[in-house]
């Protein structure tokens, strides 16, 4: 193992509230000092976290770095502490975050074409429709909190709708997923026993679909269908894939989204200067700004802390430091994406920043396939809130604001608003109906 020069300072404590709060100066110090550094997580893993940019964006495209568990080189009780919470006991476990190629491939080509350019170009009015419904909940009260109100709903009715989840139904989903992101915050587990029961729902709802599926497939086919679609025509989706391709696609499509918005948010309440300029690109109907400025967004304060587990299937090397067989990898988005070494004044928000090859979704065959619906939604999202909110701002000292405890995600528990109050849009309807 190569040894690291001794640092005259000593390191930061990592994983505490104080980190959450504000993780970018212990991340600085790992990049200079440690940037390869193995570390106990509060789980009890030992894992190595990658903090530099370069090492980043080699370590995310490194075949030998496998997402499957079984190649953790721990005792079986600890392969649990991995992973989502009860997906193991739910028989969730072959999705697109824990498996590798051939398996990776053939099951990400399945789902692909549900997030490309046009499908997603086609969503856009839904989004948008749900984003008004959402403001016009809480308009005329001038206060909200924008995490419980409006950031959370947004992305799992959304991608509900994609996944072909009915409407009455819907409102099950978002109190399961409100469990999943509490991460320790709600009793104790609560999170394998949402999982459990989404599990459950997922099988009955691909039992129903398949019995009424059309012989040929619909304009706009929901994304379930189209799985036993293909499934039914000799792709081998077992029914246990199916229902873990629709869990993960549920699980990894909201959370993001739903901290891409409140951290986005309140990154542009926080910096004045940064969310005049963008109100002013809107009012004259430039998108040029808002596209720009969801990238940085993602890159100064990203909804993904560390990318999801990676484990070293054979000996390697990253940024200078031995990684031996079994060991675990967790690649420091957070801290990669505020790199000096690749960024201008990393630690500056800048909405109009053009060179921004940031790693917020990740690089390589794990690239998220749900950017572009993400992206779609953060967009509106932030931008239908400053115009029809222009006098937003917070209603709380930054210092009082926490931040959800958890390995991976980076989002705050709550982001209490206030604004002048305005009239709704239209009038106020159930946002699922």
């Amino acid at each position: 193992m190569t040894n690291q020069p001794t640092p005259a300072t000593p390191a930061p404590d990592l994983f505490t509230w104080e980190f959450a709060t504000n993780p970018y100066p212990a991340y600085a110090w790992l990049r200079e000092h440690a940037p390869v550094h193995r570390t106990e997580l509060p789980s009890g893993v030992e894992a190595w976290l990658v903090t530099r940019y370069a090492d980043a964006r080699q370590a995310l495209a490194d075949q030998r770095l496998s997402k499957n568990p079984a190649h953790h080189d721990e005792p079986a009780h600890a392969k649990g502490k991995t992973g989502i919470p009860g997906e193991r006991k739910a028989e969730l476990m072959t999705h697109l975050l824990n498996i590798d190629p051939p398996d990776h491939t053939r099951l990400r080509r399945l789902v692909s074409k549900a997030f490309t350019p046009r499908r997603v170009a086609e969503f856009a009015p839904r989004v948008q429709e749900l984003t008004d419904h959402l403001i016009d909940r809480f308009a005329q009260q001038g206060t909200a909190d924008l995490i419980h109100d409006f950031a959370f709903p947004l992305p799992i009715y959304a991608i509900c709708d994609l996944l072909g989840v009915p409407r009455e139904d819907q409102d099950d989903f978002r109190d399961w997923a409100g469990m999943m992101i509490r991460h320790g915050g709600g009793p104790r587990g609560g999170v394998a026993r949402s999982v459990k029961k989404m599990r459950g729902y997922l099988a009955e709802l691909i039992h129903r679909k398949r019995e009424a599926l059309p012989a040929e497939p619909m304009p706009g086919e929901d994304l379930i269908s189209g799985l036993i679609r293909a499934s039914d025509h000799g792709e081998h989706l077992t029914e246990n894939e199916a229902a873990a391709m629709a869990f993960i696609l549920l699980f990894a499509g909201f959370e993001t989204t739903v901290n891409l918005i409140g951290n986005g948010t309140y990154a542009l309440l926080t910096h004045p200067e940064q969310r005049h300029r963008l109100q002013a690109s809107l009012t004259t109907g430039d998108s040029t700004l808002l596209e720009t400025g969801v990238e940085e967004l993602l890159r100064y304060d990203g909804p993904v802390e560390l990318a999801t587990w990676r484990f070293a299937t054979r000996p390697l090397t990253i940024g200078g430091q031995d990684i031996a067989p079994g060991d675990p990898v967790l690649v420091v988005l957070a801290a990669a994406d505020r790199d000096p070494a690749r960024f201008t004044d990393p630690d500056v928000l800048d909405l109009s920043r053009r060179d921004n090859q940031h790693l917020g979704y990740g690089h390589g065959i794990h690239y998220c396939l749900g950017a572009p619906l993400a992206r779609l939604e953060g967009q509106t999202a932030l931008a239908t809130l400053l115009t029809r909110l222009p006098d937003l701002r917070l209603a709380a000292d930054p210092a009082d604001l926490r931040w959800r405890g958890g390995l991976i995600m980076r989002g705050l528990r709550t982001l209490p608003v206030e604004f002048s109050p305005v009239e709704p849009v239209a009038p106020v309807e159930p946002v699922s109906q």
